[in-house]
């Protein structure tokens, strides 16, 4: 199936006085044959208004384009229509830059499958293997003990605010620029939050691995971080390479982090194949190895497609 969308601009009168007016809106379709009338509802429906007296379109287009979440239109094409599960996160090898100037991982053998043919009984044969790595590598989550001392560390996890949350995938592939690149309130706020883990589908994740990837990155501000927080998000996720602004003009400053995990919101970094999830719908999980002492670890991150 192939998903639709309306573009228009739109006059709104109400019938208690005033009006709305807006120039180059966007709206999902539940199909391509819908009129124009009912266009006009699904856009107040979507929009959250009351008294509504008039809506009139104009330059109304009906185009193929996928989904992004407007209120009132399920969630539609094969991602939301197939049992699946959709792998979000990057694969770790030898060698691997997660976050341009950490180390990478090294990966030696401690039991070769030769050695142990010694040891085993005939025909029987193991690997063992050592990794020595930062927990900062691939995709992974950040504690509150990441960046407050006092805070639950991997271990002191609830699993249930890290397995099986319903989430909003927010696709901004277009709703940011090199020259405005924090993802503010205002562009998240159409949407429920309440438990939910929100993932920040941003396309940056296509640098991964790469030396693009940890110049001119999109992030999380502060202001957003906090109208997650008071909207009650459980867990945000990003494709970038870090939830808060790393360029050097920012100072070393990490308002995301700070806010975030300081209200005991998860964190979770790198993510990738954000784009083959539906805007709502999907549940997320990412749970790290219960470690004492440790803030940040690769997860394996994926969402169930029902």
């Amino acid at each position: 199936m192939t998903d639709y969308r309306a573009h228009f601009d739109f006059d709104i009168s109400f019938a208690n006085g005033g009006e709305l007016s807006g120039t180059g809106f966007r709206l999902d379709l539940p199909s391509p044959e819908v009129s124009e009338a009912e266009i006009g509802r699904l856009l107040v429906q979507h929009l959250g208004l009351a008294l509504v007296a008039d809506v009139e379109l104009r330059g109304l287009r009906i185009v193929e384009e996928p989904h992004r979440g407007s209120r009132g239109v399920e969630a539609a094409g094969p991602v939301a229509a197939a049992s699946r599960i959709v792998d979000l996160s990057h694969p770790i090898r030898a060698g691997l830059v997660t976050y341009p100037g950490l180390p990478a991982p090294v990966i030696t053998p401690h039991l070769t499958r030769e050695d142990s043919r010694a040891n085993y009984a005939p025909g029987t044969e193991l690997a063992m293997d050592i990794i020595t790595m930062i927990g900062n590598t691939g995709t992974y989550l950040d504690s509150p003990f990441h960046r407050y001392a006092e805070g639950p560390d991997l271990a002191g996890l609830d699993l249930a605010t890290l397995v099986g949350l319903r989430a909003e995938v927010f696709h901004l592939t277009d709703a940011w620029t090199p020259q405005r690149r924090g993802i503010r309130p205002e562009t998240l706020a159409d949407r429920d939050v309440r438990g939910a883990a929100v993932l920040l589908h941003t396309g940056w994740d296509r640098h991964f691995g790469t030396s693009e990837y940890g110049v001119g990155a999109p992030f999380l501000t502060g202001e957003a971080a906090q109208w997650l927080i008071d909207a009650g998000a459980a867990l945000i996720g990003i494709d970038s390479v870090n939830i808060d602004d790393t360029a050097a003009d920012a100072g070393g400053a990490r308002p995301a982090h700070t806010l975030l995990l300081g209200a005991g919101v998860h964190v979770v970094e790198h993510l990738t194949n954000l784009g083959d999830l539906p805007p709502s719908g999907a549940r997320f999980t990412a749970a790290p190895p219960a470690i004492e002492g440790f803030g940040t670890f690769p997860v394996r991150a994926f969402a169930e497609l029902p």
